[in-house]
């Protein structure tokens, strides 16, 4: 699952990050979140304060581990289409294939 649309004109990292949060809206550690968004250290520290700063990802320690989930506001509802067409897409709209 991706991150709703408004909040996708952020960088690249910053998506990844929330991308990564939609699909494991219960919390994610850093380190799984750093596997998942495939981003170094740095970049996902700079990603996830931005983030922070913005209101756009929730913190909360688990025994003794910090867990970083989505805002609620981030996240699709179940029924809306929050993907953009891909090139195919737009080909099988357009000729009905």
């Amino acid at each position: 699952m991706r991150a709703k649309r408004e909040f996708r004109d952020r960088g690249t990292t910053e998506v990844a990050v929330l991308d990564a949060l939609v699909d494991r809206q219960e919390g994610m550690t850093v380190f799984e979140l750093r596997s998942h968004a495939d981003v170094g250290i740095d970049e996902l520290e700079t990603a996830l304060a931005a983030l922070k700063d913005d209101g756009l990802i929730e913190t909360s320690t688990e025994n003794g581990r910090l867990h970083i989930a989505p805002d609620e506001r981030v996240v699709p509802d179940p029924g809306e289409d929050n993907h953009d067409p891909s090139f195919f897409d737009r080909l099988r709209e357009r000729f009905g294939l």
